[in-house]
């Protein structure tokens, strides 16, 4: 989980700040988190900028008006988080490989890129990290995978995981589990998002007012999440104490096993992983 203990990190500079990079962002910006030298962010329009530039602690850079911008954002970062656009990111490392300094870590966020394409495009001396956390950073609860690169020290990680421990929990895998890690914490809370919506659908046909629907449904969510967080029991052992024998909840689980959830999900993220790596090859 999120720690609670203060942590200290180095400058750091986002390259790009869209929804995942501002998720982690936010998380750097509450009051046990502390950024010697200030956080740098660049982004494309100068109204975005200005948005971030009135965070504290945070200095921002618009690339449509400035064209260094990006290597005024890297200038003497320690951590550099590359958070573009997939196709950009060739373009963007190419740009700022030269104004690295020895000893840089370089994070991607960028989904589907691997490491090797880091490395063959920056320095020798420079360590990359990938990286794939999930929207709920912005609530303090996020899943984050990361890769080590080759060129990656034992402290490089660390530093990392630091990181990216200020907005939730974080998993250390080798990068071929990543995509696959990828289709169930990075895309996770959408399937969770579109459960609570068919279900909100259900009690909406069966006569309740979206409003009944919400608490209802949003309420059940969050109260079950709580419930598992807070127990050592399993889901598996959570659900049975639920499920009388004979009664109506077994009878509603046996029809969605019937349906083939499992095998659903199983499909839904196969085809997700597919896609990771069509995308990866692109």
């Amino acid at each position: 989980m999120t720690s609670t203990a203060s942590t200290t990190l180095p400058t750091i500079a986002f390259l790009g700040a869209g929804s995942m990079a501002r998720a982690v962002l936010t998380g750097l910006l509450t009051p046990r988190v502390t950024v010697e030298g200030g956080i740098r962010a660049t982004n494309r329009t100068a109204s975005k900028a200005a948005e971030l530039s009135g965070l504290d602690g945070v200095t921002a850079f618009a690339t449509a008006d400035e064209p260094e911008a990006n290597l005024k954002a890297v200038a003497g970062a320690r951590i550099v988080i590359v958070a573009v656009k997939p196709a950009m990111v060739p373009d963007l490392l190419t740009e700022i490989a030269g104004s690295l300094e020895p000893g840089t870590l370089v994070v991607s966020v960028a989904a589907g890129v691997t490491i090797a394409t880091f490395e063959s495009l920056l320095p020798e001396s420079v360590a990359v990290i990938r990286s794939m956390p999930n929207t709920p950073a912005l609530v303090g609860k996020a899943v984050t995978g990361l890769s080590a690169g080759t060129r990656s020290s034992a402290t490089d990680l660390e530093l990392a995981t630091a990181l990216f421990g200020t907005v939730g929990d974080v998993l250390v895998v080798p990068e071929s589990k990543l995509d696959a890690l990828s289709t169930i914490s990075g895309s996770g809370p959408a399937y969770v998002f579109y459960l609570i919506e068919q279900l909100t659908a259900t009690a909406v046909a069966k006569g309740f007012t979206p409003e009944e629907a919400a608490v209802m449904v949003n309420g059940t969510f969050l109260g079950a999440c709580t419930l598992l967080a807070g127990s050592d029991l399993s889901p598996t052992e959570l659900r049975r104490q639920v499920t009388s024998p004979s009664g109506t909840t077994e009878r509603a689980v046996w029809e969605l096993e019937k349906g083939g959830l499992k095998e659903l999900f199983d499909r839904a993220t196969d085809a997700a992983l597919a896609r990771a790596r069509e995308l990866a090859g692109n």
